[in-house]
Parts: C-alpha cells; structure tokens; sequence
C-alpha cells in the first residue's frame, strides 16, 4: 500500500488535489489548522507529501507548528507566496504549485492558464491534476519559479486592487483602464522586487499576465480579499520606504481606518 498523503486544510483547492491523489491510489487524510501536528507525526512521521492547503493568512501559523520530520515532504499553493515565506521557516527545498484554476462551492474548476509546479514532488502533483484534466507543467529551475509566482501575484493584486477603484472585469480592466492598469502594475512590482529580493523585469511579467487575463476574461477583478490585499500591500510598501503613489491613493479613497 502506498503511503498516505496528508492535506492540511480541506476546503475547495484541497478537495481537488485529494481526488487527484486518491485516483492514483494514494491514501489521504485530511487534518485541520487547529489538530495537533505533532501526535500525528507520532504515528505518521514519514507520509509521501504534506500538502498544505490553507488560506494565505493561515500559512506561516501552520508552518510554524510543523513538525519537522514532514519538512522535506511539503508542497505549497497558496496566492501571494514567494521564496522568502518557506526560507522563514526553514523549508529548503518544498514543492510549490502556482494554481491557475478557480474552485468554488458547487462548481467544477475553471482553469484560466497551466498552473507550473516546481520541487521533488511536482511529478506527483502534475500526475494528480492529469487525473482531473486540469492542465499543469514542470519548471525545471528556482528561476522559472519565481518568474511564476511574481507573475501570479501581480494578476491578483493588480485585478484586486485596480478593481477597488474601477470594478468590472479583467477585460475591461486591460481594454478600458489600461492606464490604471499598469500604474496599479508599476507599484505592485515594486514591492514584488523587494519581496523577492531581486528586481523584476516589467514587460514579460506584464506580458505573461495579460496572457491570464486572455484566459479568462470575464474573471471579475475584485474579490472579497481585495482591501485586505491592498492593506498588506501597503505595509510592505511601508517597510521598504517605497512610494506607491497610486496604490495610496486607492487606499485613501477605498480603506477606512
């Protein structure tokens, strides 16, 4: 029997893997944010991967209280993730998906490009998705990597946050508000260079997430995590003394103190 697969937080995206698993063969237990990780590494202290579902705002809580003979198992999915989340907790070398498809309650996944997965069990995961026809592909090198994950973080933080000031969708976004757009871009890849330790090259970033918009472009541009995403944009921008002029000023306008 195959060793079992641990998923931290089952809600809509951990479901999906776990039906890509289970189609493979693989055992898999779910656990939650609040069980103790610990008396579980007890009696499972070598499954094959801990997947780690959770929201963005729960990452670093769990990885904190990970019990560090699952360290080298780990695969990650979350939004707004980069290097310098898993380097904090000691994590050299985790798996990590950048997901390009929607899961919501009562509807199946809608994939808007290949999601790129990196890490000793991309294999896997890509394996897992194939099962589900969810499109996905292998990046070789921690350069292609960071690449994917600046780009996913400025689709949803330019459409979350562009979308506080101008609503619609991420085609009327890039057809109608082009200016708006790429000033929201400008600073959002900003604080992208400080995060990452690393400046970024504008074009094919805006390029490659033009390429997402194309995919789907009725995807509304503001979701519900769209002031809480500013805010915390903000306060990186804070902490690397970066001006940001238009993110504050839709601040000023959409974020009540």
């Amino acid at each position: 029997m195959k060793s079992p697969i641990l998923i931290i937080g089952l809600g809509e995206l951990g479901s999906v893997f776990a039906r890509g698993f289970l189609r493979l063969g693989y055992p898999v237990q779910a656990l939650s944010r609040q069980d103790a990780l610990d008396s579980v590494a007890q009696h499972l202290p070598a499954p094959e991967a801990v997947l780690i579902a959770v929201g963005e705002a729960d990452l670093h809580p769990v990885l904190t209280k990970l019990p560090a003979v699952w360290k080298d198992r780990v695969i990650l999915l979350q939004n707004e993730l980069l290097p310098r989340d898993w380097l904090a907790h000691h994590l050299s070398n985790p798996t990590v998906i950048s997901v390009w498809f929607e899961k919501k309650k009562g509807m199946d996944s809608k994939v808007v490009v290949p999601s790129p997965i990196f890490g000793p069990h991309a294999k896997l995961l890509f394996n897992a998705l194939a099962q589900l026809d969810l499109p996905s592909f292998i990046v070789d090198k921690d350069t292609e990597l960071l690449f994917e994950l600046v780009r996913k973080n400025l689709y949803i933080l330019t459409t979350n946050i562009a979308g506080l000031e101008v609503g619609g969708t991420v085609a009327q976004l890039s057809s109608q508000h082009g200016s708006q757009m790429r000033a929201v871009f400008a600073d959002v890849l900003e604080i992208q260079s400080y995060l990452s330790g690393q400046t970024q090259a504008s074009e094919p970033l805006l390029q490659a997430m033009l390429e997402a918009f194309a995919g789907d472009p009725n995807h509304q541009c503001m979701g519900r995590s769209a002031p809480a995403r500013l805010a915390r944009a903000l306060q990186f921008a804070d902490l690397a003394n970066l001006e940001v002029p238009t993110l504050r000023a839709i601040a000023a306008k959409h974020l009540h103190a």
